[in-house]
């Protein structure tokens, strides 16, 4: 092969080799532009997502405030309520204790007329004790019960002393003698002490 040939072929390869020229191909530019596409889309949300910090602290004083405004309307309505409940209770609160001794009073009404019919103190009397009897289960239906007196010890949350008895000797020092006043229990407490005598 002479020298002339071997230059054509080297020229002809060179020629065929891509050439650089710094322009980016459709296919390569299309890929750099949907990745920008993407980036500033990206920014564009970060920045929306991103409030101002004024902003955002004034939206959450609004909700405080109304919050605010629910609760002091919500306590003002318990405040009432509770109010009209307590009125009513003072008002109706013995109710329950009047219901149960009508029953009673209607008794003592029927012994009244019917003592004008008989002479008969017996009568009279046992009608007396039933009604007696009647009322005292009526009112520990209600809590209430009497306190204990019969060789208590002397006990100053529930009795009263009203006399000292001198020379019952020791086994009755400091002991109920006798009770001049029954004193009465509500639910455990103490409603009316019991009036005692007490050994000295």
């Amino acid at each position: 092969m002479t020298e002339e040939e071997k230059i054509n072929q080297e020229e002809m390869a060179v020629d065929d080799s891509p050439i650089d020229d710094g322009t980016v191909s459709s296919e390569s530019a299309a890929e750099d532009g949907s990745v920008l596409g993407d980036s500033v889309a990206e920014e564009e949300t970060a920045a929306a997502e991103e409030k101002d910090p004024l902003e955002a602290a004034l939206e959450e004083i609004e909700q405080l405030k109304t919050q605010m405004l629910y609760k002091t309307a919500e306590f003002d309505n318990y405040r009432k309520r509770t109010l009209k409940e307590k009125a009513e209770l003072i008002l109706n609160g013995g109710e329950k204790a009047v219901s149960a001794i009508l029953p009673i009073i209607d008794d003592m009404e029927r012994a009244i007329d019917n003592g004008s019919k008989t002479d008969d103190p017996a009568v009279l009397r046992e009608g007396m004790e039933l009604i007696y009897q009647k009322f005292m289960k009526a009112l520990e239906g209600l809590g209430v019960k009497k306190i204990d007196t019969e060789d208590a010890d002397f006990n100053t949350d529930m009795h009263e002393a009203v006399a000292m008895v001198p020379g019952m000797g020791d086994d009755k020092k400091g002991k109920v003698i006798d009770c001049l006043q029954t004193g009465y229990q509500l639910n455990d407490k103490v409603i009316r002490h019991a009036k005692v005598a007490v050994g000295q």
